[in-house]
């Protein structure tokens, strides 16, 4: 089966629809099979006090400091407009991709449809949601299921809610932004495997520092899907820079995924002795406390609101609540 590889333009396009229209033309000629958005939009940003300044105790921190306004302004100004979602879908159909996003509210769900899409992703902060995911199953092509922020049993749930549709495949993942060789702990796809259908890693690793050797471990070690962030632009000039591949990291990665089983491991111990050992890992660790952290405040960052213009979270759906959605857009 030929693997995917998901060039994921998050929001290094700058909220500049001809900087993802030239992403994408770039993103297809290195060889990415898949091309991402996400559908993130500041009215579905919660408004959660405990994130306002944060809580540290002790030199612990028990609570990240997010204040809402600074990141509702951030985020208006990196939004892709509804016409624009559906301009992406037909651009990247024709370049002969297939169009994805990160759908992050229930809310969202019919629009995403009336673009389009075929094919949506999960963030693992909503592979526990599990009302969205029977919201989703049936409606799309694929669903691709991140895992990182996750539980055992959650995963082992969302599977149960899942499994009936056969049209879905969790991705491994370590959220910990970047993430170090020796914490991807890669064991734990086959871990995934008992799971779903079929199992792939995003790969949040430093690019200056490592490349796409974490991603080329992680196919030669079975995975059937790769995500990775993806700019043209210097690292500096947007959030997600520094973890984001450019067209030639993405090439590489393409020629690696077309070799067969054996030549990559072959390729793969004579650059990188000691490199599978080192990102083999753990497939039963726990979660570290960075990861609960971040757990923490991005379970819930965004739902959708009862009304317009409403932000709190006693005003909002959560994506685990069984509540009725009644879409405003």
């Amino acid at each position: 089966m030929n693997k995917i590889i998901i060039a994921e333009l998050c929001q290094n396009h700058l909220g500049e629809f001809e900087l993802v229209k030239k992403m994408v033309d770039e993103a297809v000629n290195a060889g990415a099979t898949h091309i991402k958005i996400q559908h993130i939009y500041s009215e579905n940003l919660t408004f959660r006090p405990q994130f306002e300044e944060g809580l540290i105790k002790d030199k612990r921190t028990f609570s990240l400091k997010r204040p809402w306004k600074p990141e509702y302004k951030r985020l208006k100004s990196l939004e892709l407009s509804q016409e624009q979602c559906r301009q992406f879908v037909e651009y990247v159909n024709n370049q002969g991709a297939v169009p994805v996003t990160t759908c992050f509210t229930r809310g969202d769900i019919q629009s995403i449809i009336d673009q389009g899409f075929k094919t949506v992703k999960v963030a693992s902060y909503d592979c526990a949601s599990y009302q969205m995911l029977r919201e989703l199953a049936g409606k799309f092509d694929n669903l691709i299921i991140s895992t990182g922020a996750t539980f055992y049993d959650e995963i082992e749930k969302a599977s149960s809610v899942l499994m009936e549709h056969n049209n879905f495949c969790f991705l491994h993942c370590v959220t910990i932004y970047p993430t170090t060789l020796e914490q991807i702990n890669l064991s734990r796809m086959n871990e995934l495997k008992n799971f779903c259908p079929r199992v792939g890693f995003s790969d949040h690793t430093l690019v200056a520092r490592d490349g796409v050797i974490a991603s080329k471990a992680a196919l030669a070690l079975g995975a059937e899907v790769i995500e990775r962030h993806f700019t043209i632009l210097e690292a500096d000039k947007s959030k997600d820079g520094p973890v984001s591949i450019k067209p030639e990291h993405l090439k590489e990665l393409s020629r690696f995924a077309a070799l067969s089983n054996d030549e990559q491991l072959k390729e793969l111990e004579s650059s990188n002795p000691g490199l599978l050992n080192l990102v083999w890992g753990n497939p039963n660790r726990l979660l570290s406390d960075t990861e609960l952290l971040n757990r923490d405040y991005y379970r819930g960052r965004f739902a959708t609101p009862r009304s317009p213009g409403k932000h709190s979270a006693t005003q909002m759906i959560f994506n685990w609540e069984e509540t009725p959605i009644c879409t405003h857009k």
